[in-house]
C-alpha cells in the first residue's frame, strides 16, 4: 500500500536526520577516540622513557630474592619486578617488561598500587612488539587492552612499557551513549515538529482535493449546469504550487461549467423539439389512418393490391404514432413534468400485463407469482390460480384480483405509465426470446418497497450489450428478433418512468436466465387500505 504524501515526507525528513545524526555522530567519535590515543601516546612516552632511565641506572643490581614487597612474588620468592614498574611517577595500570639476556621479567602496577606478575601468556604478548616503532595496540587478556611502546636500552636490554585504554575506551563508550540519546531526542521532536509542520503546509492541498471531491458528488449527469463550489482565494495564489493547482482547478471548473450549460441549452431545444414534432405528427398521422381505412371500406370491389397497400399503410401509421407518442413521453419526462400520484395496486397491473402477454404470445410459457402478507398463487398459461381466489380460464376476464391477495403492493404512482413499464418488460421478454420460453413476472413486498421481477429462460442479454441496455434507441440483436419493428424505445420509457417514480431499475443476464427488477416505494399504509 502507498503511503500518503505527508507520510513520505516527514520519513524522509527523518531519513535525512537519522543520517546527518549518524555521520556526526560517527566523525565525533572518531575525533574524540584519536584525540584520548594521542594524549594516551604522550603519557606511554613519558611512561617508558622513566622505565629506560630506571633500566640503564640500575646496573647489575642482584634480581634474587627479596627487596620488594611481598605483593610481587606473594610469598614465593623470584625474581625482583622490572625496575620501570617502580620508578617514580608511573601509575596505577602501568605495564612493564624487560627482556635481560633472554629473561623476561613482566609486571604491572594494580589500582592499590601494588605490583603484581604478568602471566606467561601475557608475557609472551609483550615479547612479540617490536622495538621502535613505536605504540600499538595489543590485547592482555584479563587486564584488557593496552598502548605499549617497546624501546631498547643502553645495555641492549628490550624493555616494553603499556598504559591502559580502559578510561579512553569508557569516555568513548560513555560519549556514544550521550550522543545515541541526544540524537534520538532529536530525531523524535523533529519527527514530531515535522510532522505537524508537513500537515500545516499541506492543509491547502487537503482543501484544494476536498472541493474536487465536493464536485465529483454533483449530479452532473442529471443535468445539473451550475458548479458552485471553487477553491479559496486563499489557496489560489499563484507563487505556491498548491496555490497553482487551486487556480488551474478552478479555471477547470469554470470551463467544465460553460461547456455544460452550452450541452444543456442544446439538449434542451433538441428535447423541446422532438416534443412539438411528435405532438405536431399526431394530427396527420392520425389523418393517414383514418383515411388509409376510409379507403378500405369504400363500397366496390378494390384491386387485391390496392387492398394490401392500404393495410400496410395503416399497419405502419399505427407502429409511427407509437414511437411518437413514445417519444412524446420521453420528452414530457425529460422536462420534468409531474406524474399523477395515486394508489396503484400492482398485482392488478401483473395479472393484466400477464394475460395480454399471454394474448400477444401464445408460443410462450406466461408465469405470475404473486408473494404477499396474506397469500401467493401463480398463472401458468392462460390459467390463473391464486390462493383462496377462484380459478380463471382466461387471461380476458381476469379482472381485477381479490383484494387478499397481495394488499401491500400498493405504491404511489401513475396508474397508466406504471402499466406501460409491465407491458414494456414483458413485450421485451417475448419478443427477444424464442419460442416456448417461460417468463415469470413476480409481485412482492419487501420492506417498504414493492419488487416487481420480469424473469426468463431465454438465452440471455449480451454482455457488451448489458450497460447500455436502458438507453434510447438500443435495439436487440436483428437475428435473434427478426421481424420485431423494435424503436429502441421500451426499455428507456421503462426506465424513465421507473425514476420518475422514486423507483430503481436493474437487469441480471446470463445465458439460461435472464432477470429485469422493478423495485418501487410502496404507498403509506393507510393508502394501500383505501386501494
Amino acid at each position: 500500500m502507498r503511503w500518503t504524501l505527508r507520510r513520505r515526507l516527514v520519513a524522509v525528513l527523518v531519513g535525512l536526520l537519522v543520517t546527518v545524526a549518524a555521520v556526526m555522530g560517527a566523525v565525533s567519535t572518531l575525533a574524540l577516540r584519536g584525540s584520548l590515543v594521542d594524549q594516551l601516546d604522550e603519557g606511554l612516552e613519558a611512561s617508558s622513557d622513566r622505565a629506560l632511565s630506571a633500566q640503564d641506572g640500575q646496573g647489575d643490581r642482584d634480581r634474587g630474592p627479596g627487596g620488594p614487597p611481598s605483593a610481587w612474588d606473594d610469598g614465593d620468592g623470584g625474581d625482583a619486578p622490572p625496575p620501570g614498574l617502580d620508578a617514580p611517577g608511573q601509575g596505577a595500570g602501568t605495564v612493564n617488561l624487560t627482556v635481560d639476556d633472554g629473561t623476561a621479567v613482566g609486571g604491572f602496577i594494580d589500582a592499590d598500587g601494588s605490583l603484581r606478575r604478568l602471566t606467561d601468556a601475557q608475557v609472551a604478548t609483550l615479547e612479540d612488539v617490536e622495538p621502535d616503532e613505536g605504540p600499538t595496540t595489543v590485547d592482555l587478556e584479563e587486564l584488557g587492552r593496552y598502548r605499549v611502546l617497546a624501546a631498547t636500552g643502553r645495555d641492549g636490554d628490550l624493555v616494553v612499557t603499556g598504559l591502559s585504554t580502559a578510561v579512553a575506551d569508557a569516555t568513548v563508550r560513555e560519549y556514544l551513549v550521550a550522543e545515541v540519546l541526544v540524537a534520538a531526542a532529536g530525531i523524535t521532536l523533529a519527527a514530531v515538529a515535522g510532522g505537524a509542520l508537513v500537515r500545516r503546509e499541506l492543509e491547502p492541498l487537503e482543501r484544494v482535493a476536498s472541493t474536487a471531491a465536493r464536485v465529483s458528488e454533483l449530479p452532473l449527469h442529471e443535468g445539473e449546469v451550475v458548479i458552485g463550489e471553487r477553491v479559496p482565494e486563499r489557496d489560489t495564489d499563484p507563487s505556491t504550487e498548491v496555490g497553482q493547482v487551486g487556480a488551474a482547478l478552478n479555471r477547470l471548473l469554470g470551463h467544465v461549467e460553460g461547456a455544460l450549460a452550452s450541452r444543456h441549452e442544446s439538449e434542451t431545444q433538441v428535447r423541446r423539439f422532438v416534443a412539438d414534432a411528435s405532438h405536431e405528427l399526431r394530427t396527420p398521422l392520425a389523418s393517414i389512418r383514418g383515411y388509409a381505412e376510409l379507403v378500405r371500406r369504400m363500397p366496390g370491389e378494390l384491386p387485391p393490391d390496392a387492398v394490401r397497400a392500404m393495410e400496410r399503410v395503416e399497419s405502419e401509421s399505427r407502429r409511427m404514432t407509437t414511437l411518437v407518442e413514445d417519444m412524446l413521453l420521453l420528452a414530457r419526462l425529460d422536462a420534468g413534468r409531474p406524474l399523477d400520484r395515486s394508489p396503484v395496486d400492482l398485482t392488478v397491473l401483473a395479472v393484466d400485463a400477464v394475460a395480454d402477454a399471454h394474448a400477444a404470445g401464445p408460443d410462450h410459457r406466461w408465469r405470475l407469482e404473486l408473494a404477499g402478507s396474506s397469500g401467493a398463487g401463480g398463472v401458468d398459461g392462460p390459467d390463473v390460480d391464486r390462493a383462496g381466489a377462484p380459478e380463471l380460464r382466461d387471461p380476458a376476464e381476469a379482472g381485477d384480483p381479490p383484494d387478499d391477495v397481495v394488499p401491500d403492493a400498493v405504491v404511489p404512482g401513475d396508474e397508466d405509465r406504471l402499466r406501460q413499464v409491465l407491458a414494456n418488460l414483458l413485450a421485451n421478454a417475448r419478443v427477444h426470446t424464442p419460442a416456448g420460453t417461460t417468463v415469470t413476472t413476480t409481485v412482492r413486498r419487501d420492506g417498504g418497497s414493492v419488487v416487481v421481477e420480469v424473469a426468463d429462460d431465454g438465452p440471455g442479454i449480451p454482455v457488451a450489450q448489458q450497460p447500455t441496455l436502458f438507453q434510447r434507441f438500443t435495439r436487440g440483436d436483428a437475428a435473434r428478433s427478426p421481424g420485431s419493428g423494435s424503436t429502441g424505445l421500451g426499455l428507456a420509457i421503462v426506465d424513465a418512468v421507473v425514476r420518475a417514480h422514486g423507483g430503481r431499475l436493474a437487469v441480471e443476464s446470463v445465458p439460461g436466465d435472464t432477470r429485469v427488477t422493478v423495485v418501487l416505494p410502496a404507498a403509506p399504509p393507510s393508502d394501500a387500505e383505501a386501494r
